[in-house]
């Protein structure tokens, strides 16, 4: 159980920290956790607890793709994060900053081809905000396959609506990193490979890899998740979750051993941001992100200190879990 995880041994502070494998791990927080603060106070509070970096979401209280004046704002977050030595992800799971109305609508599989296209055009700002201000990816998900939509569809319209915004990452270098979403058309890695198949692997062409979802329905370990995945690994997201239950909780909720995962991600090599997404939590943000890098400190400790027996762990053959029924949180669907 994660809540099993003590003191540790050693000491080290701050968001990155070294595992004494293949380089350091690169600590962020969610914006999307922090939405009762503004921008520029919750990007001052992650630097002085001591995260190494942000994942940004685009929102309407947080650097507003459509709201006017975007080019002097990211200009102006830019400079502030260079001086608060924060490195940051672009993330796009914004609720409801297309339409008021519809969660995360309109998507990349809209039947209406304009507002797919409203979505491909908030995907296309997102690269260039992220080419701006230096980030390591530009995050993005399918969405749910509308009803009456069949899965040959529904694939074909992602593909294509992916298109023009895998073309704005290539010429931004900045790699478009898809995520699994339980509940979406691209839920699994399996999902994942599919498109990635469907985009002749794209180069551009990265995933984000959230550590809960692996618990929630994937049929290897969280750990085994981060190997397999590996190679095509861009951006991380991290809390706690149970299996079966897509609900983002606090670490130490859920049922996640997370020294094995930060071993994982440790021997990966991966150099970009492991984000806490906690995009429930705001009415707590503060308090859970100071909790939060403590916990994954504690957790990175005793995963240096098991290392052996998470090498020997990982050389063995993968158990694979029981195919597992998705029930949503209480708001339904992604977070």
């Amino acid at each position: 159980m994660s809540g099993d995880i003590g003191d540790g041994t050693g000491g080290g502070t701050g968001g990155a920290l070294s595992h004494d494998l293949r380089g350091p791990l690169h600590l962020g927080y969610g914006t999307n956790g922090l939405t009762d603060l503004r921008l520029d106070d919750a990007l001052h509070l992650l630097a002085d607890l001591g995260y190494s970096g942000v994942g940004l979401t685009l929102d309407h209280m947080h650097l507003d793709p459509l709201a006017p004046d975007l080019a002097a704002r990211t200009r102006h977050v830019g400079r502030l994060l260079e001086r608060l030595d924060l490195s940051v992800t672009i993330e796009t799971g914004a609720r409801y900053v297309l339409d008021p109305r519809r969660k995360h609508g309109p998507s990349l599989l809209d039947p209406d081809p304009e507002r797919r296209a409203a979505r491909v055009e908030l995907l296309t700002t997102a690269v260039h905000v992220a080419a701006e201000l230096g980030a390591h990816a530009v995050h993005c998900f399918s969405g749910i396959a509308p009803d009456g939509t069949d899965e040959p569809t529904a694939w074909e319209r992602l593909a294509d609506a992916l298109g023009p915004v895998l073309d704005a990452a290539t010429d931004s270098a900045v790699p478009l990193a898809v995520e699994p979403e339980p509940g979406h058309l691209l839920a699994t890695l399996a999902d994942f490979h599919h498109l990635r198949t469907a985009l002749d692997d794209h180069p551009a062409l990265g995933l984000t890899l959230d550590i809960g979802h692996c618990q929630c329905l994937e049929p290897r370990s969280p750990a085994d998740c981060v190997r397999a995945a590996a190679p095509w690994l861009r951006h991380v997201q991290i809390e706690d979750m149970r299996r079966g239950v897509h609900e983002h909780l606090p670490f130490g909720d859920g049922e996640i051993d997370f020294p094995s995962v930060l071993h994982a991600l440790a021997a990966t090599g991966y150099q970009g941001l492991t984000v806490v997404e906690l995009p429930r939590h705001s009415h707590a943000g503060p308090q859970l992100a100071a909790e939060s890098l403590e916990f994954l400190q504690r957790a990175a400790r005793l995963a240096r200190a098991t290392a052996p027996a998470e090498a020997a762990e990982a050389a063995a053959p993968a158990q694979a879990a029981a195919p597992v029924a998705v029930v949503a949180a209480a708001e339904g669907g992604a977070p």
